[in-house]
């Protein structure tokens, strides 16, 4: 079955990094264009990057380009999320997903496959 595992999430300070992975299983990684999305707490999905199948190209929102960076490994069947210039508006919940569940016009957890998540706090 299909399997999405997130991890890396943790604590970090306000203007610092993580860098989050997603192991994927279950599905032709290699074939499928795969997105991040983050939930903060209280609000709704929020699609944060995108990546074509072969990491050729990628896209943000305005507001996150330049301090979110998407990458895959087709090899290790794994799509990694860098994140800088960290602030408390980026706490939340992060899940990895096929682009075609979560993009910039659509994003919704009843629909395709979602991992569990891995939770970023990031506070002083």
């Amino acid at each position: 079955q299909v399997q999405l595992v997130e991890s890396g999430g943790g604590l970090a300070q306000p203007g610092g990094s993580l860098k989050l992975s997603c192991v994927v299983s279950g599905f032709t990684f290699r074939r499928e264009a795969m997105s991040w999305a983050r939930q903060a707490p209280g609000k709704g999905l929020e699609w944060v990057a995108g990546i074509l199948s072969d990491g050729s190209d990628d896209n943000y929102p305005d507001y996150l380009k330049g301090r979110f960076t998407i990458s895959r490994d087709n090899a290790k069947s794994t799509l990694y999320l860098q994140m800088s210039s960290l602030t408390p508006e980026d706490t939340g919940v992060y899940y990895c997903t096929k682009y075609t569940t979560c993009n910039l016009k659509e994003c919704n957890k009843d629909q395709g496959h979602w991992g569990q998540g891995t939770q970023v706090t990031v506070s002083s």
